[in-house]
C-alpha cells in the first residue's frame, strides 16, 4: 500500500444534482485527494515545461528524436504487456461522450470498443463530468436502460463493446473540486472517479479499467500517468498492470518519443492511436509563427500528405516492434437521407479504412454507428480471422525528423472559401460547447474540440502570415454570427464571439482555447460542499 498522505478536504463547489452522491462519495473523494496530493506537482512542473518548449519552437529551435534516449529505442528486447482481455481485436473503435443515449448506442454498434470522451468530445460542464461518471457506472451494472418521455426505448443489448475511458488532458483543472481554493487536475478527476467506482466491477466482468491518454508532449508525461497507474493500483488493491492505456499520438512533440512513451507504460500499456485532427492542430500551433509552416484549408490537408504518411507509419513501425496495437484515425462522417451524398461520403471512408489496413493498423475509429460495418469490413478484408497484425512489423520503414516536419510539400494559401468555413464551424462549434454539447454535427462531419481548435489556429496563422487580412476576417466574423443567431435565437452570440476573438485574432496565440472559456463560461459554483 502506498504511504501518501492526504493534507486537505477535497471540496465540492459544483451544484448539486440528480444521484450525484452516488459518484461524489467521502471516500471517492478521498481517493481524489489522495492521487492530487502525490502527482498535482509534477503536473505543475510538467506544463512549465511545455510552455518553455513551446517559446522554443516558435523562436526557432530545431524538433527532432531524443539525444537522451536512444537506449531505448535501440534495445531490441523490450516489449509492452500483452493485450488485455477485451482488446485483443480492436478493428473498429467508436467514440463519443459519455452521454446516456450514446451510452447505449455505442455499446450497441458493434464495435469492440468504445472509447467514452471526457475531454474533446464532451462541453465540461459539472453536469455532463458527474453525469457521464453514474452513465459509465450504470452501463456496467447493466442499469443503463430507459425510455424517452416520448417513448422511445435504449436498452443495452448482449455483447456490449469493451469500455475505454479519455479523461481530460493534463492542461485542463476541475474547478468545481478543489483542494485548498485549487482546482483538483482535470485528469485525475476523470481518471479518479471511474477508477474508484468501476475498476473492480471490469475486473468482475471479465475485462478491465481501460483508458485512452490525450495530448502526451513527451515521455516524462507518460511516466506521470503510469505512476498514477501504480499508486492508484496499490491504493485499492488491484494487481498492478491491471490498468491499460492506449497513449493518442496527437502532438507534433509526442510523435518523435513514441517509443519512449510506450517503454514507459509498458506494463500499462495498450498501444497508440493516430490522432490526426489534435495532431495537426498542435503542428499548426507550435509553429503558427513560421512561414514555412502555413498550411491550406484543412479540407485539403488529407491523410495521403507526406508529413501525415510519415507520421502514420512510423506509429504502425513503432508499435508493432514492441508488441503494441496501433489504431487510426477518426472518419468522422455523420450519414444522412441523402444518398447519393452518402455514397460519395463512403467511398472516401472506405479508402481512408483501406490505407490504414493496408498500411498495417490494427484497428480505426469511427464516430458514428452507421460507420461501424464499413469499417469493420475494411479490416475483415485484410485480417481475416486473426485479432491483429501486429505480427507486421513494417521493418521498410524509415522515418526521419524532416520526414515528420515536411510541410512545405503541402504548404499553400487557403481559399476564401476555406477561411469562411473555419469561421463559420468555430463559432457553431463554440456555441454548441456553450450550451453543454462537446460533439457536434456540423456540414455532414460530426466535430469535437480538435475541429474548433484547428479552424481557429489556422485563421490566427494566416493572418500573421498575411494570407488574408484581419479586417476581411471581422467581415465574415460578422456575417457567421449574424447567420447563428438567425439559424438558432437561442445561441450565445456574445459570448461565442468572444471566444472567437481571444483565441483567433488576440495578439498572441493560445495554447487552446477551452482552458479560458470553460473558466468563464462554464463554471457555476454552489455553496461549498465537504
Amino acid at each position: 500500500m502506498s504511504t501518501t498522505v492526504l493534507t486537505s478536504t477535497v471540496q465540492i463547489l459544483g451544484a448539486p444534482g440528480d444521484r450525484h452522491d452516488e459518484i461524489l462519495t467521502p471516500a471517492a473523494l478521498e481517493f481524489i485527494g489522495r492521487l492530487d496530493a502525490a502527482f498535482a506537482g509534477r503536473r505543475f512542473e510538467l506544463l512549465a515545461e511545455r510552455r518553455r518548449r513551446a517559446e522554443r519552437l516558435a523562436c526557432g529551435s530545431p524538433l527532432d528524436f531524443s539525444r537522451a534516449t536512444p537506449a531505448v529505442r535501440t534495445d531490441p528486447d523490450w516489449r509492452v504487456a500483452p493485450p488485455a482481455p477485451g482488446l485483443t481485436d480492436r478493428r473498429v473503435e467508436i467514440t463519443g461522450p459519455p452521454e446516456r443515449r450514446m451510452t447505449v448506442h455505442a455499446l450497441n454498434s458493434g464495435a469492440q470498443v468504445w472509447m467514452a470522451d471526457f475531454e474533446d468530445a464532451t462541453s465540461p460542464t459539472w453536469g455532463n463530468i458527474v453525469g457521464g461518471q453514474l452513465n459509465l457506472r450504470d452501463a456496467i451494472d447493466r442499469r443503463i436502460d430507459f425510455t424517452t418521455p416520448e417513448g422511445k426505448e435504449y436498452r443495452l443489448g448482449d455483447g456490449p463493446a469493451t469500455i475505454m475511458v479519455r479523461p481530460r488532458g493534463w492542461h485542463l483543472t476541475e474547478k468545481h473540486l478543489v483542494i485548498d481554493d485549487r482546482p483538483v487536475p482535470a485528469s485525475l478527476v476523470d481518471f479518479g472517479l471511474y477508477f474508484f467506482h468501476c475498476a473492480r466491477r471490469q475486473v468482475d466482468a471479465g475485462r478491465g479499467p481501460y483508458f485512452y491518454l490525450p495530448k502526451l508532449e513527451n515521455h516524462y508525461e507518460a511516466r506521470l500517468w503510469n505512476d498514477v497507474f501504480v499508486l492508484a493500483q496499490d491504493l485499492l488493491g488491484i494487481p498492478r498492470g491491471t490498468i491499460r492505456a492506449t497513449v493518442l499520438i496527437e502532438t507534433i512533440t509526442a510523435a518523435f518519443e513514441m517509443e519512449e512513451i510506450l517503454y514507459e507504460l509498458r506494463e500499462h500499456s495498450a498501444g497508440l492511436n493516430a490522432g490526426r485532427w489534435d495532431y495537426l492542430f498542435s503542428l499548426i500551433k507550435n509553429f503558427a509563427h513560421r512561414p514555412d509552416f502555413v498550411l491550406p484549408d484543412r479540407a485539403k490537408v488529407t491523410m495521403t500528405a507526406p508529413f501525415l504518411r510519415a507520421y502514420t507509419e512510423l506509429l504502425v513501425r513503432t508499435c508493432h516492434k514492441r508488441g503494441a496495437h496501433a489504431v487510426g484515425g477518426m472518419a468522422a462522417h455523420v450519414p444522412s437521407r441523402d444518398a447519393q451524398a452518402n455514397e460519395a461520403a463512403f467511398a472516401k471512408v472506405r479508402l481512408d479504412k483501406e490505407r490504414e489496413a493496408e498500411d498495417g493498423f490494427d484497428g480505426s475509429w469511427v464516430a458514428h454507428p452507421g460507420l461501424v460495418p464499413l469499417c469493420r469490413d475494411v479490416f475483415d478484408s485484410v485480417l481475416g480471422d486473426r485479432p491483429h497484425q501486429i505480427d507486421r512489423t513494417r521493418d521498410d520503414v524509415e522515418v526521419n525528423a524532416a520526414d515528420l516536419l515536411a510541410v512545405r510539400r503541402t504548404a499553400g494559401p487557403p481559399t476564401p472559401e476555406g477561411v469562411r468555413a473555419n469561421v463559420a464551424v468555430a463559432l457553431r462549434y463554440f456555441d454548441a460547447w456553450l450550451r453543454g454539447s462537446g460533439a457536434v454535427a456540423l456540414y455532414g462531419l460530426m466535430e469535437d474540440a480538435a475541429t474548433a481548435e484547428i479552424a481557429r489556429v489556422q485563421v490566427w496563422q494566416w493572418i500573421r502570415h498575411g494570407l488574408v487580412e484581419r479586417d476581411t476576417v471581422v467581415e465574415l466574423l460578422d456575417d457567421e454570427i449574424a447567420a447563428l443567431g438567425a439559424e438558432y435565437p437561442w445561441a450565445q452570440v456574445d459570448q461565442v464571439r468572444a471566444i472567437f476573438e481571444r483565441t483567433a485574432l488576440a495578439r498572441d496565440l493560445p495554447a487552446f482555447f477551452t482552458p479560458d472559456a470553460y473558466a468563464r463560461h462554464l463554471v457555476r459554483r454552489s455553496e461549498v460542499q465537504s
